[in-house]
């Protein structure tokens, strides 16, 4: 027989060997065809409710391109320096709140991870606790501390300070209960005590990944310093709100333009930061 025969041959005489194996799963094809068609079905509810209109989204599309002319060419209008210390407001804002929530769920993540803290009490509270605290945006923990400490920057590094809070939990306790516990382990061997442990033997392994995380939400922050800035908390985005308003579209431009050349710096500063911390070259 040639090669194909034999092929066929075998074939044939594993599905007399096992039957089950080659028939057609049709249960899982069922199952999954009628996730498809629920998916589809609530996707069609969703744009009813919402009012989706494609005649809408093209009129929108067009009065876009209205828009997008009108803000052509971008023009500072003569608020350039008062712009640049908006910006710097804004930054300052992300910084402080990224770096007050870091501080501050660095030693709650130990409390929440299995391998430090091994009561189910402690570790669902803590975890219970931290999904609270990030279950509420940011917009909102603006809207709020707005009302508690009054309008301006402050207020907004407290909301994204409060947002970032339960977020980093999160991670950093995720990030602690992947660390290999062999160094610990050693540790605790030679007669340290469970502080030694943790101290030099989890710490060390997993403050380059906290690190890491934590560049990446000072970018992110960025951009959202800049929209709780919209409710009066502050920064560039009291400026956005004030221009859009009053439909001084170039200036609007302008501030766009500036958002993203700084997005963009940090962006490629904080990428190389997170290469050198994870151990690659930074440059």
């Amino acid at each position: 027989m040639t090669g194909p025969d034999i092929d066929a041959a075998e074939i044939a005489a594993l599905r007399r060997r096992f039957p089950e194996s080659f028939r057609p799963a049709w249960r899982g094809r069922l199952v999954a065809g009628l996730a498809l068609a629920g998916l589809v079905a609530l996707a069609g509810y969703a744009m009813v409710r919402l009012d989706f209109s494609a005649a809408r989204l093209l009129n929108g599309l067009g009065r876009l391109g209205e828009f997008s002319l009108l803000m052509l060419p971008p023009e500072a209008g003569g608020r350039g320096w008062a712009f640049l210390q908006a910006l710097t407001e804004t930054l300052g804002i992300a910084f402080i709140g990224t770096l007050t929530a870091a501080l501050l769920a660095f030693p709650v993540a130990f409390l929440a991870a299995r391998n430090v803290v091994p009561n189910p009490f402690v570790h669902f509270t803590v975890r219970r606790g931290l999904d609270v605290v990030r279950s509420i945006d940011v917009l909102i923990w603006a809207l709020i501390w707005i009302n508690v400490v009054g309008l301006g920057p402050f207020a907004g590094a407290l909301a994204i300070a409060c947002a970032d809070f339960g977020a980093l939990g999160k991670l950093f306790s995720e990030a602690v209960e992947t660390v290999d516990g062999k160094p610990g382990e050693g540790v605790s061997a030679s007669g340290g005590a469970e502080l030694h442990r943790i101290r030099f033997g989890l710490i060390p392994a997993v403050l380059p990944v906290l690190g890491s995380q934590v560049l990446y939400f000072f970018e992110s922050n960025t951009r959202s310093a800049t929209i709780i800035g919209i409710v009066g908390a502050g920064g560039i985005g009291q400026y956005l709100t004030e221009l859009i308003r009053v439909l001084e579209l170039r200036q609007v431009a302008f501030l766009i333009l500036m958002i993203l050349v700084t997005v963009a710096i940090i962006d490629a500063v904080s990428g190389r930061l997170r290469r050198a911390l994870i151990g690659g070259a930074a440059w």
